[in-house]
């Protein structure tokens, strides 16, 4: 049925006319098909822009979401009854051809990339570059860094190989692509270090959960730590980020963090973030992080709290080290409370981030800052800790040579000054960030410490407990003839450390000898002792440490010399008149009254006669093994030799020898029977005077 209108103008002088009704229908269809698609388009744009918006707050996770929802949009049902019309003119999620899908996938890939999700961002890196390779070759480069992260080491150095291969020099990532090549040839050369073996690495878990990660451990007394971590705030307001860090107590038991609740700071701004905080020394003062985003960049400052009854006071901001339109953070308290280190990006340093440190007051206040020097970079160096028992400061950068992301270094301060930092290799570092460390001052630097690392995550940082077994250590030696410096085979070599704990070798056919170290090297004393050598006592004296093997330090000795008693005929053919016999009680060296007697004797004969000079032989019963009754008929002789030597007499004029149980003057067994008279008699020192005539 057609609506027949008169061809006629009205009122207001429009022209009226007849149209059918199924054109009528039609007409309203396009309409509001056209309608949809302006609204359709109008949406796309909005989505776009604000997810523009987040990424250019620095809010890379939202961007991501919402480019997701422009490039897979949820799908509505469109009834056929009513739009009876081709589906794909009313398909939602098209565009009005100013806009580019592939454009938007790589503003994804890099948003994803920004808020460490490697995997999301390596996926669709790699179809931007598939899709387009021309024109997204940037996206070839950052899916190798993708990978790197991920630990797929040989697909990245692939990729990196094939983007250096195929674009020009002037391209804006290639100098940033050769840097990437030589990360990753650096990674290839930490993980095969043999060393590895002696790592532990575990990951802290947290009452939290797996998807919540606590990070920047500092002790405040026992097994009670403090760190940071992310809240939910309990108010949601429009347009504000609900999750903020905050610092909370946790107590640690068995490698799990358990008892976990928030610190109570009056007066703080619950806009703000609060983290990567310290407790002085004496307890007394809590200094913290506090960082807000402002056109899209974090500032921070280091705010200080003073103890209260019922938590800390309100936070006081530190003057001294924060600067307008700069920003401070990551404050640590040196254990002896004496400075507090922390990065800054402060007029004065190398680049971007640097380590300074400042004298903290009395009051909490801290004084000028100093920067820390040769620790630092034209990149960014963050999270200072300083381990006050081995003098080292450990620091996270991404400035110097590393697996990627932040590395963790070490710098020993010697006379006030760090020298030159050093990769704390892997696996304390990995190919993502790892930051945030800290070690017990009572324990070694890697003896049960903590850092936290994104290596296990998908997205955030998380606390890991490392320990590294100490290298064995070993000290080595030679023994050498004093006179003709040759080596000396089968001499017995006895260590004593000041414990009094020994251990025993013997050198071999080239004079070496070695021990296992388990005290301080240098509190240790060599005993040296063979058959017709004067024995010798002496301590540790090193020439220098071979620490080239990763599992062994080999602390290597200066030569031990022993003299050799020259002996024309083991029996003395002596004048009666000249010679002396002391004796001893059994088994003792030590000399009794009556021959100190006799030794005061000797030494006024010497006195006497400037000229003369006496030699000691010393005898045992024959009791004991031989090696036994040697070293105690030394004793026997030197201990003679060494009183004659205090009253005065010159050590020229006196030598000695020992025999052991040679040569007895009386029978120790008479008819198979003990005879201790006899052998009474054969404990003892012989002393020949030989007088100038």
């Amino acid at each position: 049925m057609n609506i027949i209108l008169p061809i006629q103008k009205n009122k207001t002088g429009i022209v009226q006319f007849c149209i059918s009704k199924t054109a009528m229908q039609r007409l309203l269809i396009f309409m509001i098909a056209g309608f949809i698609s302006l609204q359709s388009n109008s949406q796309d744009d909005q989505r776009i822009a604000m997810a523009d918006k987040h990424f250019d707050a620095g809010e890379y996770f939202t961007a991501a979401d919402l480019y997701e929802q422009y490039l897979h949009p949820v799908k509505k049902e469109i009834p056929k009854a009513n739009f009876p019309l081709n589906s794909r003119r009313y398909s939602q999620g098209g565009n009005n051809g100013s806009i580019n899908k592939l454009d938007v996938l790589y503003k994804q890939a890099e948003s994803y990339r920004l808020a460490n999700y490697w995997p999301e961002a390596a996926a669709r890196y790699k179809d931007c570059f598939e899709k387009d390779g021309a024109k997204y070759a940037d996206a070839l480069y950052w899916y190798a860094v993708c990978k790197r992260s991920l630990g797929e080491y040989a697909t990245a150095e692939e990729s990196i190989n094939n983007f250096l291969r195929n674009n020009f020099i002037g391209n804006t990532y290639w100098q940033e692509a050769e840097k990437e090549l030589q990360t990753i040839q650096f990674i290839k050369k930490q993980v095969t270090r043999p060393d590895t073996g002696l790592y532990q690495i575990k990951k802290t878990n947290t009452s939290f959960g797996t998807e919540k990660g606590m990070f920047a451990p500092t002790r405040i007394n026992g097994n009670q730590f403090l760190f940071t971590s992310t809240e939910t705030d309990s108010a949601v307001i429009a347009g504000v980020n609900p999750f903020h860090s905050r610092l909370f107590y946790a107590t640690l038991e068995n490698g799990s963090l358990k008892g976990i609740k928030p610190i109570t700071i009056q007066g703080t701004d619950a806009s703000l973030n609060q983290g990567a905080a310290c407790i002085s020394a004496n307890r007394n003062f809590l200094y913290f992080t506090q960082w807000k985003k402002e056109n899209g960049k974090n500032i921070s400052s280091i705010y200080y709290a003073t103890r209260q009854d019922n938590g800390w006071g309100n936070p006081v901001l530190l003057s001294s080290i924060n600067t307008n339109g700069y920003s401070s953070k990551q404050p640590f308290c040196s254990a002896d409370g004496k400075k507090l280190f922390f990065a800054s990006d402060i007029p004065g340093g190398s680049g971007g981030f640097d380590i300074w440190y400042a004298t903290i007051q009395t009051d909490g206040t801290t004084g000028t800052p100093v920067n820390a020097g040769t620790v630092n970079t034209t990149g960014d160096e963050q999270a200072p800790f300083y381990h006050g028992t081995s003098s080292n400061l450990v620091f996270a950068s991404n400035g110097m040579q590393g697996m990627g992301g932040y590395d963790l270094f070490s710098a020993k301060m010697k006379e006030l000054v760090f020298e030159n930092p050093e990769n704390m290799g892997y696996p304390v570092n990995s190919s993502r960030d790892d930051i945030y460390f800290y070690a017990l001052e009572e324990k070694e630097l890697l003896n049960n410490a903590f850092f936290s690392s994104d290596r296990g995550s998908s997205c955030c940082l998380e606390t890991y407990t490392v320990i590294k077994s100490p290298k064995k250590k070993m000290i080595s030696g030679i023994v050498r003839d004093c006179k003709h410096n040759e080596p000396v085979a089968d001499a017995e070599v006895v260590m004593k450390d000041i414990t009094g704990k020994t251990l025993k070798t013997t050198s071999g056919p080239d004079g070496k000898f070695s021990f296992e170290l388990a005290g301080d090297v240098k509190k240790q004393i060599f005993n040296v002792s063979k058959e017709y050598y004067n024995e010798k006592t002496e301590g540790t004296v090193f020439e220098y440490l071979n620490d080239s093997d990763w599992r062994i330090d080999i602390y290597n000795n200066i030569p031990l010399c022993i003299e050799k008693i020259e002996i024309v005929e083991k029996k003395l053919v002596i004048k009666a008149e000249n010679v002396v016999t002391l004796y001893f009680d059994f088994d003792k060296s030590i000399v009794r009254t009556r021959e100190i007697e006799i030794l005061d004797s000797i030494y006024s004969v010497l006195a006497e006669n400037n000229g003369a000079t006496i030699q000691i032989s010393g005898y045992t019963d024959g009791l004991g093994t031989d090696e036994y009754n040697r070293k105690l008929s030394d004793r026997r002789a030197k201990a003679c030799a060494d009183y004659l030597k205090k009253k005065g007499v010159e050590s020229a004029r006196i030598s000695f020898v020992s025999f052991g149980e040679c040569c007895p003057v009386e029978m120790e067994l008479i008819n198979g029977r003990d005879n201790p008279d006899g052998r009474s008699k054969n404990r003892r020192a012989l002393i020949n005077i030989s007088k100038e005539e």
